[in-house]
């Protein structure tokens, strides 16, 4: 389990604010910072509306970019494991 941190909750904050993600995505965000803060490689998700989706990848990364953060490779567990 990924802890909860400052960071991560200014992070989520940023990607509303000043990213690709609306107000009612905050856990969405939240997802997405904890995972990047973290430094984890990946972060798989069924969630294609707000995490998983290609409109907004390069716009997340953008923002974890310009934070400092090395963003995960956001994308479904169907993409990661290929055919």
């Amino acid at each position: 389990m990924l802890g909860l941190t400052e960071e991560a909750q200014a992070l989520a904050r940023d990607l509303i604010e000043n990213g690709p993600l609306p107000k009612q995505a905050a856990e969405d965000a939240l997802h997405i910072a904890l995972a990047t803060v973290h430094g984890m490689d990946y972060l798989l998700t069924w969630n294609c509306r707000h995490i998983a989706n290609a409109q907004m990848r390069g716009a997340v990364a953008s923002v974890c970019t310009l934070r400092g953060y090395d963003p995960p490779v956001i994308c479904t567990p169907e993409e990661l494991m290929g055919e």
